[in-house]
């Protein structure tokens, strides 16, 4: 804070319009870092600062109804790959503490960030462990079953397909061993057009 304080104190001190100004900027950066949560510490790339912004600025927006449910998310990481033809996607990692209050809100949050991430996809996955077989030398004797590796897939897939549900899967296995797994979604849900384009 001290730093970030001496480092706008240099710039020159301006008009009171643009210090505080500036003072706006500075709380808006502080505030919104509270919304990274990393390892040990490590420092937020610039994607992540920009997605931690973006939740912020939702969360006090005035006309947001999902203000309430944003003030208790956080994210732990943020990845932008490449989708399609030439498309974007930005995947955004949440830790799974908060993953039970971001899953009701998944599909108003994804619209909102999306605006703010224009023609860019927001993909919200949240962090599992996967617990190998050798997990006695870590000190458990039972391995929970959302632990094992099929699962965590699952569930990551789940996450990914958000906020629509899937109804059913057909894996089909061609000649030369390749697996192809075809996933069917709500034909019901009114999201589903969207995440569909969103997936091809």
């Amino acid at each position: 804070i001290f730093w970030l304080k001496s480092h706008f104190w240099l710039q020159g001190a301006g008009s009171r319009e643009e210090v505080a100004a500036r003072d706006r900027t500075l709380l808006t950066m502080l505030n919104a870092r509270k919304k990274i949560v990393k390892e040990k510490g490590a420092a937020p790339t610039e994607l992540e600062e920009e997605v931690a912004k973006a939740l912020f600025d939702i969360e006090v927006s005035p006309s947001s109804d999902i203000k309430a449910e944003l003030r208790d998310v956080v994210i732990s990481g943020a990845k932008e790959v490449e989708v399609g033809k030439g498309g974007g996607a930005v995947v955004i990692h949440v830790p799974f503490r908060v993953w039970k209050t971001v899953r009701k809100i998944q599909g108003r949050l994804i619209r909102e960030l999306e605006k703010k991430f224009n023609k860019r996809h927001i993909v919200m996955v949240a962090n599992r462990t996967i617990l190998d077989k050798n997990f006695k030398r870590k000190g458990l004797k039972v391995r929970p079953r959302s632990r094992t590796l099929t699962a965590v897939h699952e569930a990551i897939l789940e996450d990914v397909v958000g906020p629509t549900e899937i109804v059913g899967k057909r894996t089909r296995i061609s000649v030369d061993g390749t697996k192809l797994l075809k996933v069917l979604l709500d034909p019901k849900d009114k999201d589903k057009e969207n995440i569909e384009s969103k997936l091809n």
